[in-house]
């Protein structure tokens, strides 16, 4: 039914996205050629094609408790990260992406991750605190499901393909440069230069997909958000969540937001598949 499939970003709303796929993905026939993700989307993207969203899912909502600190400022003083959720994502990626996983997901789609590079000139932590507040100013005023200030400030997409690495840990650090939003995230390399999070040109990447809706195929678009006007394009679906999912991006004190989450992916996948008659 769908030739392709968009995972956008937003943090821990994106195990929405992961509800979706498992309520929806075997009625619906999904088999996509070809799946993009951006930040934590790519994320809920391996575990979902993987068919391991459950023990993911518990193994994250295992980590999260409301004693635990979203700023360690008394472990930034020491040297350590500011922000823990950069260690445990981390963590996340090395104990679900092994070399066996990573050699299903190139047989069984073309993945592309989604990454920035900063505008030329810009400092790692100059360029990442303008994207963010472009980011975070454009959507707050005009709620764009497609944001435009990143690129017109210089913010550049770049889309690193599964199949074109020879290595899981080189699709480990992709994966992390895609969520790469100092000081939540470290700055992570891709072929030597520092890469952010795909988000600061666009959280919704659909440009690796444009040539197969060009050619008559289809796109379905998971989005995280919910927006009050979604494009109209010819061969692309968008879904959006039926209601505001209520849980911070990157906050590792809230386990019942990220399964309320999940569970309301699966009911609004649900309605998705039967909507459509499957």
């Amino acid at each position: 039914m769908f030739d392709a499939v968009v995972f956008a970003g937003g943090g821990n709303r994106c195990y929405w996205q992961g509800g979706f796929y498992e309520a929806a993905a075997h009625r619906l026939g999904l088999a996509p050629a070809r799946v993009v993700g951006a930040s934590a989307g790519g994320f809920a993207a391996v575990y979902s094609l993987l068919g391991i969203g459950p023990e993911t899912r518990a193994r994250v909502i295992g980590a999260c408790d409301p004693q635990l600190k979203n700023f360690d400022f008394a472990a930034w003083r020491r040297g350590e990260p500011l922000c823990p959720v950069g260690p445990l994502y981390t963590e996340l990626l090395h104990q679900t992406i092994d070399a066996t996983a990573f050699h299903r997901l190139q047989q069984m789609t073309d993945f592309q991750v989604a990454v920035a590079r900063l505008p030329r000139g810009l400092s790692p932590s100059l360029g990442a605190a303008i994207g963010i507040g472009a980011y975070q100013l454009e959507k707050k005023i005009f709620h764009p499901v497609h944001p435009r200030f990143g690129r017109a400030i210089g913010f550049r997409p770049e889309f690193v393909s599964a199949r074109a690495l020879t290595d899981p840990q080189l699709f480990r650090e992709a994966m992390m440069a895609s969520s790469g939003v100092p000081p939540f995230m470290p700055v992570t390399h891709v072929s030597g230069q520092p890469a952010f999070d795909g988000g600061l040109v666009d959280n919704v990447p659909v440009d690796p997909v444009e040539s197969i809706e060009a050619a008559g195929g289809r796109t379905l678009v998971l989005l995280t958000r919910v927006y009050k006007s979604i494009p109209v394009v010819r061969g692309r679906t968008y879904a959006q969540p039926s209601r505001k999912v209520d849980v911070g991006q990157f906050d590792i004190r809230n386990p019942d937001g990220i399964r309320n989450a999940y569970e309301l992916g699966l009911k609004d996948g649900d309605a998705f598949a039967s909507a459509l008659g499957r």
